[in-house]
């Protein structure tokens, strides 16, 4: 998956226990998906709290954010109570969306973090492919986000 790209479609069952599908969510937002290898670690520990911390920023561009991980559904719900995330977190066993999104592991055995801010027209419009650096993730999507209101606000 590239820039440019029309993101594929998806459900996944979030850690409330319902599905999300990402058609629908883009109907009404840009969406920040997010691949993180494993809740409760320590770079993913942190990529989530600054997702949370600057999850009003991502509100005001009209932007949801989304976590996949192959972690259990009780993985998830533990991990947003014990960090308070206001978000989604999907739970993507066997990893089929992530192999669909094409994110890479690293060294051919751990998950890779890779971003995908995508528009509601369903088209990518960055990839942030980067293990060792969980907060860029957030700084590049607001980046990204910006450039596209501020493209929505000169059509208007």
């Amino acid at each position: 998956m590239r820039e440019g790209d029309i993101a594929p479609d998806f459900e996944l069952q979030r850690q409330d226990g319902g599905f999300f599908r990402l058609h629908e969510m883009l109907k009404e937002k840009n969406v920040v998906l997010y691949f993180y290898p494993k809740d409760s670690t320590s770079g993913c520990t942190k990529q989530a709290c600054r997702f949370r911390d600057e999850y009003e920023a991502f509100k005001e561009y009209d932007a949801e954010v989304v976590g996949v991980s192959s972690d259990s559904l009780q993985s998830h719900q533990k991990f947003e109570r014990v960090y308070h995330l206001p978000f989604t977190l999907l739970c993507d066993k066997g990893g089929q969306i992530r192999s669909i999104y094409g994110v890479p592991r690293r060294l051919g055995l751990l998950p890779g973090r890779v971003t995908y801010i995508i528009d509601k027209s369903r088209r990518v419009r960055a990839v942030y492919n980067s293990m060792s650096k969980p907060l860029e993730h957030i700084d590049t999507a607001l980046e990204v986000l910006r450039n596209i209101n501020s493209e929505q606000k000169q059509l208007a």
